[in-house]
């Protein structure tokens, strides 16, 4: 007998069974509109109280003039919504709060700016924005000091300019000139995707708020004169890492004085002081030859002004250092025990708790992003607490309270702020600008599987099932390559490859972090060396036959592989060394190793990588090489590449076409005047994953 409060339970769980099914029905496949349109969440500063965080929400569009970035304001109880700050055309970065947590600072550029100013927001007291820097040159980065008078920061200068006078006269005389040409005498010329400026250098420098009286505090220095000297170097910039010293005298930063040896030598950047008097910079770390040793970078002082902290990049004889956290005594500067993480894994930032004595770091492990905790007294870092989906990002902390914010995203959820409880193992979401969109499209969580190689590694993999799954049909694989090859594939939002996009005409994508990968420490990460291509591609190879053993729902007559980058690299590898793949992508990937090396605009890594160069007796550039393979070629391939791209420059590209061509191979050449190394313009990105998917249908669908 069914009682009357039971057949109702049975009604409501009938209705709600129902709405679910309905619910999962609605749940569309996803398009690139989809994932292009979505908000995009930037890194979180948080208020010295821990009360607040400021971040930036890019609003995109297919169009470069209407896309929107502004600063938003949160607070971090999670109790009342994110409101918007600013409401300009420009973007906002490098958001610093004032240690009173009365005002923040950022760089930008409004109408009446020819470049980036630092700009002042009062968030006690309200009004708008004002303008702090009048630099012609341009400000960026800024950094209150102790006391919140002064303004720390950084701008690109001429190396004789000793004032901004200087730098107006030298820039018109630049001007002026009649012709048009750059000359270099020395390494680096190039990064990325732009050509280094000749006769630029980052400098420091110091202004009192609320005075035009910024001060160049490297000008007229020794250590600018130096052919090697600049910042530590970024994938748009060159930087200094500024910090303030406790007591507001003097900065500490990261600077190099060895680039010019960059095609020859490794490089590396050391810690540095400059008072704020003036005077000539101590270097704090390293030694007085100009041999590459360890790298320093983005140094941090505890709160209690007794320690100073840094990131220490080990230099040994293979290009993979793994990275430490490295801590000195203040001012004293005697050499502590650094943290380290597990296996020697990579930190990818730090902070350093408000108690000076527990250290946060964050680093990737087995497809997700981390939250570790170290001890100033040195040792290992302990995992604080284990995930099984997603990973963090950007791990800040509030200078006078235990909060801790960071970005979370996974595969099914795009970037949102949140704050991190490390003694419960949860985060509270303080944003939540794409769930509602997100929670409409059919993507399902990235499922983790291991193998052991022939080699005896052990190899993490994740698969993606394509939207409205069924496991009694059969799928095609698409084996995806991730560059680097010192990165890993994560359980995140990835835009420029995005795993669902992928897989929404119906395929399974596979994902391989094949022996080279971050996350899985320094050794694994180190084992690729001498090894380019053959060994990662076996393991590829392997792990797509392991994923078809796995899930009956694959169909191994039906697989394709591509990648970008190291990815590409890859995809090019499989050209020369198997038929298994019914097609190619290959996107700014190299066909030979020695027109690589010699053009990219980095270079004694690669010959290390291979035990010496090209001509050296011995060494071996030809048996990982594709183009030696050329008459091997059978695979049809689509071929794309950003033709502003100097990290694989377009030559290597071209030999690609001009090869397969002459070989009469299947292809597609797809070459995007406006792109550096990625494909970044909104318009050009939906192009891409069009010819993409078309060009797989042609082979992947029956």
């Amino acid at each position: 007998m069914i009682t009357r409060f039971a057949s109702r339970a049975l009604v409501l769980m009938t209705v709600a069974l129902a709405s679910s099914a309905t619910h999962a029905v609605e749940r569309r496949v996803v398009t690139h509109q989809d994932i292009w349109l979505l908000p995009r969440v930037g890194a979180p500063a948080v208020s010295p109280n821990g009360k607040l965080a400021v971040f930036s929400v890019t609003e995109p569009a297919y169009s470069n003039d209407q896309q929107v970035s502004d600063l938003w304001l949160v607070a971090t109880d999670g109790k009342s919504p994110a409101r918007r700050l600013t409401q300009t055309r420009a973007s906002e970065s490098g958001v610093t709060w004032s240690p009173d947590g009365a005002r923040i600072a950022y760089a930008t550029r409004r109408e009446a700016d020819e470049v980036n100013q630092i700009y002042i927001m009062d968030l006690a007291g309200g009004g708008e924005a004002l303008r702090a820097t009048t630099l012609s040159t341009g400000a960026r980065l800024p950094k209150f000091s102790p006391d919140g008078r002064k303004l720390a920061f950084t701008s690109d200068v001429p190396p004789e300019s000793r004032n901004d006078d200087d730098s107006k006269r030298i820039v018109a005389d630049e001007k002026s000139r009649k012709y048009k040409m750059r000359v270099y005498d020395s390494f680096p010329i190039r990064n990325w995707d732009v050509w280094l400026p000749e006769n630029r250098q980052p400098h420091a420098f110091v202004q009192t708020v609320g005075v035009n009286d910024a001060r160049d505090l490297f000008a007229g220095t020794d250590m600018i004169k130096q052919p090697g000297f600049g910042g530590r170097s970024t994938q748009s910039a060159s930087e200094l890492d500024l910090a303030w010293a406790p007591d507001g005298e003097s900065l500490v930063f990261s600077a190099t004085r060895n680039a010019n040896r960059g095609a020859y030598d490794f490089t590396n950047a050391e810690l540095w002081q400059v008072a704020v008097a003036g005077g000539e910079p101590r270097r704090l770390t390293g030694s007085d030859d100009l041999k590459g040793g360890d790298s320093w970078s983005e140094p941090e002082f505890s709160a209690d002004g007794r320690s100073l902290y840094a990131l220490r990049e080990i230099r040994g004889k293979s290009v993979f250092s793994p990275t430490h956290l490295a801590a000195f005594d203040w001012p004293s500067l005697k050499a502590r025990a650094g943290i380290t993480l597990p296996a020697e894994r990579d930190p990818l930032n730090y902070v350093v708790a408000p108690n000076s004595r527990d250290i946060y770091l964050l680093a990737e492990d087995a497809g997700h992003s981390k939250v570790y905790r170290g001890k100033s007294s040195g040792g290992e870092a302990k995992l604080a607490f284990d995930m099984k989906a997603g990973g963090y990002g950007n791990l800040v902390g509030a200078e006078g309270a235990p909060v801790l914010l960071a970005n979370f995203d996974s595969a099914v959820s795009p970037n949102e702020i949140v704050r991190i409880d490390p003694t419960r193992g949860t985060h509270l979401a303080l944003t939540r600008f794409s769930t509602d969109k997100v929670a409409a499209l059919d993507m399902e969580p990235v499922e983790h599987f291991w193998f052991e190689s022939k080699r005896g590694a052990r190899i993490h993999n994740m698969i993606v099932r394509p939207p409205n799954f069924d496991a009694t049909k059969k799928y095609p694989l698409l084996v995806l390559m991730h560059g680097g090859p010192h990165s890993m594939w994560r359980d995140n939002f990835f835009l420029r490859w995005n795993y669902h996009l992928l897989a929404s005409p119906g395929y399974v994508v596979l994902l391989t972090n094949y022996t080279g990968s971050t996350g899985f420490g320094a050794a694994f990460s180190q084992a690729i060396q001498g090894d380019p291509l053959q060994g990662p591609a076996l393991e590829i190879n392997q792990a797509a036959d392991e994923a078809i053993a796995r899930y009956p729902f694959i169909d191994s007559t039906r697989q394709c592989a591509g990648g970008a980058s190291y990815g590409g690299h890859l995809a090019n590898w499989m050209q020369a060394s198997t038929t298994r793949y019914r097609c190619l992508i290959s996107h700014a990937g190299l066909i030979n190793l020695e027109s690589q090396w010699a053009t990219s605009d980095i270079t004694y890594s690669r010959e290390q990588n291979m035990g010496g160069p090209p001509w050296q007796q011995g060494v071996d550039w030809n048996s990982q090489n594709p183009i030696r393979y050329a008459s091997q070629w059978k695979t049809p391939v689509l071929v794309t590449v950003g033709e502003r791209d100097f990290r694989v420059p377009l030559n290597n590209t071209l030999e690609y076409w001009s090869v397969l061509q002459r070989q009469q191979v299947e292809s597609r050449l797809l070459i995007f005047p406006d792109e550096n190394h990625w494909i970044q313009q909104g318009e050009n990105s939906r192009q891409f994953f069009d010819e993409v998917q078309r060009w797989l249908a042609r082979y992947l669908k029956n």
